[in-house]
């Protein structure tokens, strides 16, 4: 009874999120006004925190943002900043914001998917979607090193030969998903699984690292990809949507302090995707507090002084 309370706790607040109105503590506190938007994934709060400490450094600490963490979509931290409540958010991903708060349909292009969420946002939103941090967090297939030699699978495509024969996790989102779902992923390869396991996206990677499964569907930073040894599989197709992570901010709040702009400007294409999948690791795997490791990222960068902005 306890659980269904607190499920009913969280709906309850994303509901009157949704309508618009602001929720006692959500509103920005720090003395300057300015708040940041995470989701509630590591990823997200590394990378908030990162856009913290880099508008604090680069302010001289003149700056003090806070973070409105563990948010539980992209559609709450749009509704944020829509609403006044935020003015930035750590991490926006381009599949994700086209989709959802543009409402437009899917592209496979990542270049194209990023002009038009820049565009989308600043003639309609008045915000700013950054270029990419550097990384790409969409699903791939996945299996492990000795299962990809001992059926020479390379690719998505790869997988139809066996489609009847391996027992496939995949994350209970995704079987319905509009656009990208399992039907329509079915449509695009020619082909489905006949063992198929719908399961929380978390416990995927163990099952495939136990030999529970032989094929995963997981996301491509996740730090397990290289604790595992895991092999992500070619999209060959190019079926998934790209979802490229950027920070976002209002125009508003980079013309009030230019300083946010530079800071945020000096982070575009400095993490690889090998990369988030080790900072990931480190917090979901190793324990370190999301704000620990991107601090220590920062610092062993130098916080990107020498960067072009």
């Amino acid at each position: 009874m306890t659980k269904i309370k607190k499920f009913l706790a969280v709906i309850l607040v994303s509901v009157i999120f949704l309508s618009g109105c602001s929720l006692p503590g959500l509103s920005s506190s720090s003395s300057d006004g300015i708040a940041i938007t995470s989701l509630s994934t590591s990823e997200s709060q590394i990378t908030s925190h990162m856009v913290r400490l880099m508008i604090e450094h680069y302010s001289e600490g003149e700056l003090q943002p806070t973070l409105i963490n563990n948010l539980g979509s992209s559609t709450i931290q749009h509704n944020a900043l829509m609403t006044g409540d935020a003015e930035v958010s750590g991490t926006r991903y381009t599949g994700t914001d086209l989709t959802g708060a543009l409402q437009e349909d899917p592209v496979s292009d990542p270049d194209e998917a990023l002009r038009l969420v820049q565009e989308g946002f600043k003639e309609r939103h008045d915000m700013k979607f950054y270029n990419s941090y550097g990384f790409d967090n969409t699903y791939a297939f996945m299996v492990t090193q000795e299962t990809a030699d001992e059926y020479n699978l390379e690719t998505t495509s790869d997988l139809a030969e066996y489609a009847d024969e391996f027992a496939v996790g995949v994350d209970n989102s995704w079987v319905n998903r509009e656009g990208d779902g399992y039907d329509a992923f079915q449509e695009a390869y020619g082909f489905g699984f006949s063992d198929m396991s719908p399961m929380q996206i978390s416990l995927v990677y163990e099952a495939l690292n136990t030999g529970s499964l032989d094929v995963a569907l997981g996301y491509t930073t996740d730090g397990r990809i290289a604790a595992y040894d895991l092999v992500v599989l070619e999209d060959d197709l190019l079926f998934f949507p790209p979802y490229d992570a950027s920070p976002f901010a209002t125009y508003d709040v980079i013309e009030e302090y230019p300083v946010i702009d530079e800071a945020l400007t000096r982070l575009e294409g400095t993490i690889t995707t090998e990369t988030m999948q080790q900072l990931n690791y480190r917090a979901d795997e190793e324990g370190i507090e999301p704000a620990i490791v991107a601090e220590e990222f920062l610092e062993e960068h130098n916080y990107f002084e020498g960067e072009e902005n």
